[in-house]
């Protein structure tokens, strides 16, 4: 009995650790799928469009603890704040679970080019902020429009 016992323990264990795994791999895809969303909205704009409303960015960590942030991000005023726009916004995935979506936009200057706009996405734990589950970057130069 005591051999059978601690067999279906075992059992047990593995199963609670697989359901956590396929948990974690769930948020994870479906926030990679976010931060693809929220890229594409700026692959859909010009060079000029490309912005961030500037009464949407949070003045508090994560956000300016982030790699990605620069006091000195592109900003201008955008009517409405489209979701392109807004530095910080909570959507809903396809699993039915929030999460927060944070976009940085820096211009800079490579050696010997001309000025590029890098944008960087990173989607968060709405529960927990210190947990990033994905991150995108992605340049644009002037040739967008």
């Amino acid at each position: 009995m005591t051999m059978l016992n601690i067999g279906l323990l075992a059992v047990v264990a593995a199963f609670s650790s697989g359901i956590v795994s396929l948990n974690r791999a769930s948020r994870i895809t479906t926030a990679a799928v976010l931060a693809d969303g929220q890229m594409e909205l700026y692959r859909a704009l010009t060079y000029t469009s490309i912005r961030l409303e500037p009464s949407s960015i949070p003045g508090v960590a994560p956000y300016t603890t982030d790699t990605a942030y620069s006091g000195s991000q592109v900003t201008s005023a955008c009517p409405g704040t489209p979701d392109e726009c807004n530095a910080s916004r909570s959507a809903t995935g396809a699993d039915g679970k929030t999460y927060r979506i944070d976009t940085y936009i820096v211009s800079t200057t490579p050696a010997g080019g001309r000025a590029v706009k890098r944008v960087t996405v990173v989607v968060r734990d709405p529960n927990n902020l210190s947990i990033s589950f994905a991150r995108q970057v992605s340049t644009f130069d002037a040739s967008t429009g």
